[in-house]
């Protein structure tokens, strides 16, 4: 097989097919080495503590110090992590501090999957910068930061990219800024794909395939991404929501997340449809067709999109009040104001119409341009028209069940008559059609016809998809083999009369059990159930009997699935009576057959013949147990001749165990699954009911078949014209230019309705987002915020001289809950690995002597390397893409701010690394003012980190002091004016509170009004 990928979009999303990297498989010794050496958190030192506290309390000050004191004792892990894994860039997404961010990416402190983390807390300018960070760090050829962490305790699959997680979490921002630099996923493969990759993963890990597939669904259900990738959204939304239906009864095991992912695509359609706002965008959407002309107003509405909605079933769309709005005005549009009408009004309408139904049909027949006819084609009348033929088909075969000719003769004929009648009864056989026979044969011709109409012009798999076609299609052939089997008895009959008269009068219980004309009798029968039970599907016009009729069709769907279960019972049962009882009914057969030529006695030995026909066979034993299911055989059945106590005793026995199992246990099941589907139908009765009345209503709304059957049989004058009609001359060039022109503007017109509803759709999220109430995330949030400002104001007070000894920094911050715990488990070292682990680490660093105890840590090594002791961890990795996960920059304002970071990165580690001594506490950098964008917060990080390398905060540089003209200054100075000069457009917010826009104390001036110091200790000019 093929390697089968799929767009399940199917229109403009952006899709790749993954490039995996090699990988280990399940059973392989380096697979089991990387699941049994899981890298897990170890203990923190002190300074560790110290520094994510900082990191999590928004410290920047203490924060900067212990990064440059890393940098140059090398005495602290800046990569260290808690207990849960959480490092420094960890903990400052979380609480979506974007300066400490900036701070540990300059620093270069590993963002490992930072990224990740920053779509899945939805922190937008942390995305940006990281995005673009990861674009300068990353190689050709390489994994990506977050494809080198440990798949063992990294917390995201391999196979989740950036792209798929911004679908995930549905953020329209961090999808548009990820799409806007190309970035792409990976395409789903077909379920059932025999290609080599899905064979090797599958093989691999069956898990892992089927959850990377669960979450590329995943990711291409999301509405924002269908909303901004797709030229057609509703098209990709149909054809997502079905394929992911197909899926759910392929995959069994994922079947909830599946129909959850279904209902999520159906829903986002319903939410673009709620955004129409006119009738003209609402029959745009609804008739846009691909292959045919545009739709202009005033034309007839094929609805060639709501067909395609109604082919994907989705109930919400189509039962949606905008549709069903024009769909009511279409409808009653022959008759307007029909539903403000009284009940009088209306029974009179639909009486007068179903009276002179056969005036209408031939009016139409030869006059089919008149404003009879015109009237005809309405949708109501049309429906109303169909409706009095069928009911008079009905009425038809009402009389050809009571014999209505007979009846007529005998009430109303003649002597004569009543004679010739009791003649033609007399001769039973070789008898031609009635009448009313060849009537209703001439309705079945119609609706023959009719069928094979609706077969061409829909196609076969369009017309299996109704299931009332199943009773139609079943209803015309019974009468089909009706038709045929009278012909061959009329001609066997025929053919035996003419050699001997007197068979013709031979009385209908001496004819053979199968004669043909027995069984057209037995079809006849059977078609005219269908015929009536047709009926049922008019039901649905109504909305109080549309509903039952719905419930109706799901229950039988109940009972054809109790029926497999219901059958095995009774087959088990029949075998086991049929076994136990055989040589009995043989006995009791023997009685009944007494007669000469081996004929039943009925009148002596009558019981004998009803007993051994009910466990005679295995087909007698089964019926004998389904009628005991309604009462109809009693206990008296088992007192066969010559039957023993015994075998009697489990006959009862078997017979109980039967009636408990099938009344008392399935047949009330039966009933509950009826139950549970009524309910199911009645909780969503409104929707339920109006998209099967759409169904029947979009049959209506065609303009071919107006004449019911039989009149469609007959030729009209309007297929003269066309049959015989002149046909104009075709100009080639000039129905090519004209359709090109309609087809641009059939384009143009859908996409501009589109984007007009896409754009609407997505104003509705953010409004309904900026209207949500305060959560406990924006209170931690708040907190977080204040914690930093304090130290950052403790920092500029110190900064400027004044003494703040006596300030409390540790027990007077203001926390949220969970930093409290966060801070509680930190500082006393709590760990979340097994007991065991711990453990067996610390057996193993012990050296021990003693032999027994090194016999007992040898096969505690032994035990914990078998099977069981392996159950559920075996992972292997699956195919990486490279180079399609984030894109590159894509415009020139990207460009700068990555030279900008690039610029800052390099020259942040050249200052660290020519500061001559360690920092003490009282000449820690302080950072007197951030903004909110990146340029000027990496401006003012880079100054200070020149004075803190250079100068103390007390002893600033004056302008004619040698040291200060170093080239390190010098090079600074020229970053900095470069740097002002090119402020970053990606964030608007306005400057922190507690940012200076005027130079500060300690006789420096400002860099560019941002409160920065200048490297040669003069105010710029």
């Amino acid at each position: 097989m093929g390697n089968e990928k799929k767009d399940p979009g199917g229109v403009g999303l952006q899709i790749e097919s993954p490039s995996p990297i090699p990988s280990l498989g399940a059973g392989s010794p380096a697979a089991f080495n990387m699941i049994t050496n899981i890298s897990l958190p170890v203990p923190l030192s002190l300074e560790e503590k110290k520094f994510l506290l900082a990191v999590e309390r928004g410290d920047l000050a203490s924060v900067k110090r212990v990064l440059q004191r890393a940098h140059r004792k090398r005495n602290v892990n800046v990569n260290c992590v808690d207990s849960l894994g959480r490092g420094a860039l960890t903990l400052a997404i979380e609480n979506e501090n974007l300066e400490m961010v900036e701070l540990l990416v300059v620093m270069n402190v590993d963002t490992k999957d930072a990224l990740l983390l920053a779509i899945n807390a939805e922190f937008v300018e942390a995305v940006e910068l990281l995005l673009e960070h990861e674009e300068i760090i990353h190689k050709d050829g390489e994994p990506y930061s977050w494809q080198r962490v440990d798949i063992n305790t990294a917390m995201f699959t391999p196979d989740v990219t950036p792209l798929m997680l911004a679908a995930h979490k549905n953020n329209y921002e961090i999808l548009k800024i990820l799409l806007d630099r190309g970035a792409t996923l990976p395409m789903p493969h077909d379920v059932k794909c025999g290609c080599e990759e899905c064979i090797r993963r599958s093989s691999e890990d069956s898990l892992r395939h089927s959850l990377a597939r669960v979450n590329e669904y995943r990711a291409l259900a999301s509405p924002s991404l269908i909303a901004l990738s797709s030229q057609d959204p509703l098209l990709t939304a149909f054809q997502l929501s079905w394929e992911l239906r197909n899926l759910a009864f392929a995959e069994q095991e994922c079947k909830s997340q599946y129909l959850e992912l279904r209902h999520q695509c159906q829903n986002f359609a319903v939410e673009l449809l709620d955004q129409s706002r006119s009738s003209q965008e609402l029959a745009i959407i609804l008739n846009y067709d691909p292959e045919s002309p545009p739709y202009m107003d005033g034309d007839h509405m094929k609805l060639t999109r709501l067909e395609l909605a109604i082919n994907y079933k989705q109930k919400k769309f189509v039962a949606h009040p905008n549709i069903q709005q024009l769909l009511a005005a279409m409808w009653y549009e022959g008759v307007p104001g029909f539903r403000r009408k009284s009940a009088i009004e209306k029974i009179f309408i639909i009486i007068k119409t179903a009276v002179l139904f056969p005036v209408y049909c031939m009016l139409y027949m030869i006059a089919p341009n008149c404003e009879t006819s015109k009237f005809m084609r309405k949708p109501f009348m049309k429906f109303l028209i169909h409706a009095s033929s069928y009911l008079f088909f009905l009425f038809l075969l009402i009389l050809v069940s009571q014999r209505a000719e007979v009846q007529v003769v005998l009430l109303f004929g003649t002597e004569a008559m009543k004679r010739a009648l009791q003649e033609e009864l007399a001769r039973q056989r070789g008898n031609g059609p009635t009448y009313l026979e060849c009537l209703v044969v001439i309705y079945v011709l119609g609706f023959i016809w009719e069928e094979t109409q609706e077969i061409y012009a829909e196609g076969i798999r369009s017309y299996l998809r109704n299931m009332w076609n199943f009773i139609d299609f079943s209803r015309n052939f019974l009468y089909c083999c009706v038709a045929l089997l009278r012909v061959i008895a009329y001609i066997q009959q025929t053919s035996q009369i003419s050699n001997d008269p007197s068979t013709a009068y031979i009385a209908r219980e001496h004819w053979d059990d199968f004669d043909p004309q027995l069984i057209a009798e037995g079809l006849f029968a059977a078609a005219n159930i269908f015929s009536a039970l047709k009926l049922v599907h008019l039901f649905s016009i109504n909305p109080h009997l549309g509903p039952l009729q719905i419930s109706l069709g799901r229950m039988v769907i109940d009972i054809v699935k109790f029926f497999f279960i219901y059958s095995l019972v009774l087959f088990a049962f029949a075998c086991g009576l049929n076994q136990l009882l055989w040589y009995f009914a043989d006995l009791e057969k023997s009685k009944c057959y007494s007669l000469k030529g081996g004929l039943p006695d009925w009148d002596n030995q009558g019981d004998a013949c009803m007993k051994w026909r009910r466990f005679g066979n295995l087909f007698e034993s089964s019926q004998s147990l389904f009628w005991a299911s309604f009462g109809m055989v009693g206990l008296e059945t088992f007192e066969l001749t010559g039957i023993k106590s015994y075998t009697r005793f489990w006959g009862l026995l078997m017979f109980g165990s039967y009636s408990v199992i099938n009344v008392i246990v399935l047949l009330n099941l039966l009933i509950a699954m009826m139950s549970n589907s009524y309910a199911m139908i009645d909780e969503h009765s409104d929707t339920e009911w109006k998209f099967a009345r759409t169904r029947l209503w979009m049959s209506y709304f065609e303009e071919s078949s107006t004449l019911p059957p039989p009149f469609n049989i007959f030729p009209t004058v309007k297929h003269l014209m066309r049959l015989f009609g002149q046909k104009k001359k075709r100009d080639l060039k000039r129905e090519s230019t004209i359709r090109r022109k309609e087809d641009k503007e059939r384009a143009e017109r859908y996409t501009n309705v589109m984007r007009a509803l896409v754009w609407r759709y997505v104003s509705a999220m953010h409004r309904r987002m900026e209207q949500d109430a305060v959560t406990e995330d924006d209170i931690n949030e708040v907190k977080t915020e204040i914690s930093a400002m304090r130290y950052e104001l403790l920092d500029i007070f110190e900064k400027n001289g004044m003494d703040v000894s006596a300030v409390d920094r540790k027990e007077k911050t203001v926390l949220a809950k969970r930093m409290k715990i966060w801070e509680r488990r930190l500082m006393k070292d709590f760990q979340v690995a097994p007991v065991e682990m711990a453990e067996q680490e610390e057996e193993e660093e012990v050296e021990d002597a003693n032999p027994l105890a090194r016999f007992r840590r040898v096969a505690k090594k032994v035990a914990n390397n078998t099977t069981s002791a392996k159950w559920g961890q075996v992972m292997t990795g699956v195919g990486v893409e490279m180079n399609t996960q984030i894109g590159r920059c894509r415009n020139r304002d990207s460009f700068k701010q990555q030279q900008q970071l690039q610029k800052a990165m390099v020259e942040a580690r050249r200052l660290v690394e020519r500061s001559p001594l360690p920092l003490s506490r009282s000449d820690s950098p302080h950072i007197e003012s951030y903004t909110d964008e990146t340029t000027n917060t990496l401006l003012h990080l880079l100054s200070q980190l020149a004075e803190d390398t250079e100068t103390s905060p007390g002893n600033t540089l004056r302008t004619n002091d040698p040291r200060a003209a170093t080239p390190l200054n010098l090079l600074t100075a020229q970053l900095t004016a470069a740097l002002s000069k090119t402020p970053s457009p990606r964030l608007s917010k306005s400057p922190r509170p507690g940012a200076t826009a005027a130079g500060g104390g300690g006789g420096g001036g400002d860099a560019g009004g941002f409160g920065l110091r200048s490297p040669l200790g003069a105010t710029p000019g």
